[in-house]
């Protein structure tokens, strides 16, 4: 099934280009900023530990940049990021899709639905930005909420071990995944407004 937006603050790309969409306190999403580096590495290893850099997702992230306008911080207004989570382009069995990970909320503040507004967020630009599927590797039981679904992810491999069930996929166009096969691999970011070649 397609992924049917649910988010109370989605206006459509062609109407408005989405910078920063605006949630219930006593937190806001915004894109990533260069200078969010710092705390978002901190996030990322009080939840994952030095370890996050052996997993197989990472293979598919070193050396790529994220999908534009898919990097995503979450803040409280006081400090620097409370949450993170990013999408970065891959092939999967030759088709465009999204890889979404890592998601990450500062241990205090896991309690506000700020993962779960971090999801949303980033599902409702990367179809506005004519994505048509995303895939990630996560606990099934708190992304199935979302849509995400083994089925879509059944004939495909990544590039290193993972848990099955925790491989899963969103349709975000109806068909996007359908008969999908094949190995998931990394896919560079296109690059935007440069000069071409004489």
């Amino acid at each position: 099934m397609a992924f049917e937006l649910a988010c109370p603050h989605h206006v459509h790309a062609s109407r408005v280009a989405p910078q920063s969409r605006v949630v219930p306190a006593p937190f806001a999403i915004r894109d990533e900023a260069p200078g969010d580096a710092r705390a978002r590495e901190a996030l990322l290893d009080d939840a994952f530990g030095p370890a996050r850099f052996l997993k197989t997702c990472q293979r598919l992230r070193d050396g790529s940049a994220p999908a534009p306008g898919l990097a995503l911080v979450a803040t409280d207004g006081v400090g620097g990021p409370i949450g993170t989570l990013r999408l970065w382009p891959v092939l999967a069995g030759g088709r465009a899709a999204l890889l979404l990970g890592p998601l990450a909320v500062s241990a205090e503040k896991r309690s506000l639905g700020i993962g779960g507004a971090l999801i949303r967020e980033s599902l409702a630009r990367a179809a506005d930005f004519g994505h048509r599927a995303v895939l990630l590797v996560g606990d099934a039981p708190y992304y199935v909420r979302f849509g995400f679904e083994r089925r879509f992810t059944e004939r495909l491999t990544m590039p290193g071990p993972v848990e099955r069930a925790r491989f899963l996929g969103l349709e975000l166009v109806e068909g996007a995944l359908r008969g999908v096969r094949g190995r998931v691999v990394a896919a560079s970011t296109p690059a935007i407004d440069l000069p071409q070649a004489a």
